[in-house]
């Protein structure tokens, strides 16, 4: 096997914009310097999601996920680094040069991969199979060709035809050097009792199912037969990386037009969503005939709070879709509903009218759901009280759970018109429902609380404490972490950013940068991290800083200087063209190299300045990047109105004075460890060692004077910045 090489993540990592990825998935809108988004790692209501260009990194300030591009499209799809960095190479056309990987790296790559790749080839065996073999154009190609399906319909949806024969699929994935193990984990493949194995998908239409960034996990197969005791759909199983309540069908094709449309609209079947592509109505998604979950809500959500759903006008599982529809309206989207008419689907639909036609025909005749739900229960409740009051319960409990309370007043009025209720009735009934699933809600967070404060085992107590003074000799890594913390935030953020002035072996002045004071700094005063991931976190800022970056900045020098070149040849070739005397071309040369002069010099900064965040918020250790992002990531923004009219130091201006504070501070945190430690001994000694106890109350009067040389130092600025 082999992995991608350095210089190829390097240039992936520089080609990234995180704004671009995080679009791919959800919906952003500008806010300042950032943009903001519905977090799509959590029930998000409103927007807490935050992307920052400038640093390349994102972060949502309710359940704390985010990170670097890489890290988003790993959380997110559930990728591996290496699956993660060959996404982003293929949307930023970048080719991946690889090298061998070594054992250890081989044994660490997951079967997910590993399954991925199955798939994507089937896929392709799949698409292959229907275009150039007679079986696969005569029953596949046709089939698609009868249903007004179009050769490029069939490309976007890589739609296929799965061979008759019992083990085509298997044979020639085999042949490829494909595992046997994972054409059966993905369900492609089935083992029978006695150990052979044949094809899932045989004589059957394809249509792959892929996830939100196109990576092929599941598919679904039609058989074309009429023979009755043939299932007319096998779908793809549960597994590693299919899971069919989380995915729906065609949101790949559809996201990007769900978010220019701000509306999704939901239909039922695959036929159906292809269709209304090829109608040029492109923000459709189908369920693929099972109820919406929680899962695909949030997906939705991503893009979109509007979603029309479509059903056909005798659809027979309308109302057991009801519960599907009361998820969307309790995670606060606006939801409509259309019935198409007699004998009409999606399908036919689309391909019996324009895109046009089709538009106006779903603008003119959706309708909000509680109007249809309560138009449908009713009409079933008939004359019966009885069943009309359940309706009406039925009614009442779903507006409760619409989380704004303006909406959930207007359904209330509507309703009392519809249902001839008295108004004030239906307020009171719903603001009973609301309150009971608050209630609940409460109740609910309260006991998972209490599930994860149960008294903990002795024994795995005990192993932790084992571990915790393996990992931090001293025993004071939480009394510490804050401090620790606060210095390798400095790190992360301005670890190459030109800060002060030393002195080497030689007596020369030499600039130190951020992270080089730091280290410089602790070395003197023999000085080690105790929390071992923050540790493990400097060391490896280190490396990068050491390893990586001189290379790079020179890469980058060579980079702003062709800039450079060539926007001075372009306004000198402006300059010439306006000026009519030397004396003005030569004062306006002067400017213009001052200009970008000033521009080269800022962009070499900024690059500096940004260079260890960008990286180890990439990082392949788990560790560091996920370090990195929570160091890196900004939760207050200063807002333009508090900054238009008046001068504010950034911290930036401030490090002269936040890097020695950071560093006097953790040291007044290990004095202060450190005395503790001497008074709990002195304690112990006290009564029975008058010498130790005199000995310890010396040492402790010697730290206590440090502290308070200390004190003095952090009330005060002790560094100028470097200008």
């Amino acid at each position: 096997m082999r992995k991608i090489s350095n210089a190829t993540v390097q240039r992936i990592l520089e080609a990234s914009d995180i704004v671009e990825v995080v679009s791919d998935f959800v919906s952003l809108k500008r806010r300042g310097a950032n943009w903001v988004g519905l977090c799509p790692f959590h029930n998000d209501r409103s927007p807490s999601f935050y992307v920052s260009k400038a640093k390349g990194v994102c972060k949502c300030f309710s359940c704390g996920e985010g990170g670097s591009a890489v890290n988003f499209v790993m959380k997110l799809e559930q990728l591996t680094y290496y699956e993660a960095l060959r996404y982003l190479a293929k949307k930023y056309n970048i080719e991946v040069e690889e090298r061998e990987m070594t054992d250890e790296e081989r044994r660490a790559e997951s079967a997910r991969e590993n399954m991925m790749a199955v798939n994507d080839f089937a896929m392709r065996f799949f698409e292959k199979y229907m275009q150039e073999s007679d079986e696969g154009r005569n029953v596949g190609l046709s089939y698609f060709r009868y249903r007004g399906i179009s050769d490029m319909m069939i490309e976007k949806f890589h739609l296929g035809f799965a061979p008759e024969e019992r083990d085509a699929l298997f044979k020639k994935a085999t042949s490829r050097g494909y595992s046997e193990e994972y054409l059966v984990s993905t369900g492609l493949c089935t083992r029978t009792d006695d150990g052979k194995i044949f094809d899932r998908f045989r004589g059957r239409v394809i249509y792959p199912i892929l996830s939100l960034s196109g990576k092929t996990v599941a598919f679904g197969g039609r058989t074309l037969k009429k023979e009755k005791t043939i299932a007319k759909y096998v779908n793809s199983p549960e597994s590693e990386i299919y899971s069919k309540r989380k995915e729906l069908y065609g949101l790949y094709q559809a996201k990007q037009a769900i978010s220019k449309a701000s509306k999704c609209i939901i239909v039922e079947g695959y036929m159906d969503v292809i269709s209304m592509h090829q109608a040029g109505i492109c923000n459709v998604v189908a369920s693929s005939g099972t109820a919406l979950t929680v899962e695909q809500v949030r997906l939705i959500k991503r893009f979109t709070t509007n979603v029309t759903l479509i059903y056909d006008a005798d659809a027979a599982g309308i109302k057991a879709s009801l519960r599907g529809i009361e998820l969307l309206l309790q995670d606060g989207m606006d939801i409509k509903v259309l019935l198409l008419p007699e004998g009409e689907d999606p399908d036919s639909f689309s391909q019996s009218h324009s895109a046009t036609e089709v538009e106006k025909f779903i603008a003119d005749n959706e309708t909000d759901f509680i109007t249809f739900m309560a138009g449908i229960l009713m009409k079933d409740a008939g004359g019966d009280p009885a069943q009309r009051a359940r309706v009406i319960t039925r009614i009442v409990k779903t507006i409760a759970l619409i989380p704004n309370e303006i909406t959930r007043s207007v359904y209330i009025q509507e309703c009392s018109r519809i249902l001839f209720i008295a108004e004030d009735v239906l307020q009171r009934e719903v603001g009973k429902s609301f309150n009971e699933l608050a209630l609940k809600s409460r109740e609910d967070k309260m006991r998972a609380e209490s599930l994860t404060t149960l008294p903990p085992d002795p024994a795995a107590e005990a192993e932790t404490e084992r571990e915790e003074e393996q990992i931090t000799p001293d025993g004071h890594a939480r009394d510490l972490r804050p401090f620790e913390t606060a210095l390798m935030r400095l790190v992360a953020r301005y670890g190459r950013y030109p800060f002060a002035e030393g002195v080497d072996e030689e007596g020369n002045s030499v600039p130190l940068t951020v992270i080089e004071y730091i280290a410089d700094d602790m070395t003197a005063d023999n000085i080690t991290l105790t929390n071992a991931d923050l540790r493990h976190f400097f060391n490896e800022a280190i490396a990068c800083s050491n390893r990586t970056y001189h290379e790079d900045f020179r890469h980058e020098e060579e980079r702003l200087q062709e800039i450079r070149a060539k926007e001075f040849a372009k306004g000198v070739e402006e300059i010439r063209s306006k000026a009519s005397d030397v004396g003005s071309i030569s004062a306006m040369e002067r400017s213009l190299t001052e200009k970008l002069d000033q521009e080269y010099t800022a962009g070499l900064e900024t690059y500096a300045v940004g260079y260890l965040s960008r990286h180890l918020c990439s990082s392949a250790d788990d560790v560091v990047r996920n370090l990195a992002t929570e160091l890196v990531v900004e939760k207050h923004i200063l807002s333009k109105m508090h900054t238009k009219y008046a001068h504010v130091d950034t911290e930036q201006d401030l490090l002269g004075e936040l890097v020695p504070r950071a560093l006097h501070e953790l040291k007044d945190a290990i004095l202060w460890t450190r005395i503790k430690d001497l008074r709990d001994n002195l304690k112990k000694v006290a009564a029975t060692d008058y010498a130790r106890a005199m000995e310890l109350m010396g040492a402790i009067r010697d730290l206590e004077t440090l502290r308070s040389g200390l004190a003095k130092l952090i009330g005060d600025r002790v560094i100028a910045p470097k200008k």
